[in-house]
């Protein structure tokens, strides 16, 4: 619904001082894309920035994000404000690409900080030297852990805080040989005090730092 879209948007420029930006996808199936338009609508009601995702609606995360179509709305003579690319931006080399390529003022990252907080520095870096960052050590990753889950439990609580902070073990340990028998235990914990000893006991073992990815 681009004109209730339009409308709201107004609205909440007209009611802050603050910027407003807006994210979106590129239409909500193959026959409703009209991103070039609803850009310039909302930036003429006063928004700061557009972010735009390059997937439709009904694609949810299947298939490739159409990059293109957003340098569309950034090549648009009419749109003066920043415009930011999302979906699939998930190395610093596509970051780059983002940028350089499709001439985009920006890269929005989502599922590849899941696990990877990372990421952010490591392209920042990537696009200032043209290189690599050092992948973090054991003992970064394990304080990440023990923050994610002590905030975790501080805004869900004891139980839920456990069981959500499970799925993510895996993405923070992602390419660690030898470390199944640790995952299975983390996910498998039902309190914080063994998650925490685990993480100890992950500190104490001797991991290979040459083939962490």
């Amino acid at each position: 619904d681009i004109p209730l879209m339009v409308k709201l948007t107004k609205e909440m420029v007209k009611r802050t001082k603050l910027p407003v930006t807006v994210k979106t996808r590129l239409g909500w199936d193959d026959q409703s894309i009209r991103i070039v338009e609803v850009a310039e609508k909302l930036q003429d009601v006063g928004i700061s920035a557009i972010s735009i995702h390059g997937r439709t609606r009904v694609q949810m995360y299947k298939g490739d994000a159409d990059w293109n179509k957003i340098a569309e709305v950034k090549n648009n003579p009419r749109m003066k404000i920043p415009v930011f690319g999302n979906g699939d931006v998930n190395s610093p080399e596509k970051a780059k690409l983002m940028r350089d390529y499709y001439g985009l003022d920006g890269a929005m990252i989502g599922r590849a900080c899941i696990g990877n907080p990372w990421v952010f520095n490591q392209v920042k870096y990537y696009l200032k030297e043209n290189s690599y960052l050092e992948p973090p050590s054991i003992s970064e990753r394990v304080e990440a852990v023990k923050r994610h889950l002590k905030m975790s439990i501080s805004w869900k609580g004891e139980i839920l805080g456990v069981l959500e902070t499970r799925r993510h073990y895996s993405n923070y340990f992602k390419g660690i040989p030898n470390f199944k028998s640790f995952r299975t235990k983390l996910v498998t914990s039902n309190s914080s005090i063994q998650v925490f000893d685990i993480l100890e006991g992950v500190l104490e073992k001797q991991f290979n730092q040459e083939i962490f990815i």
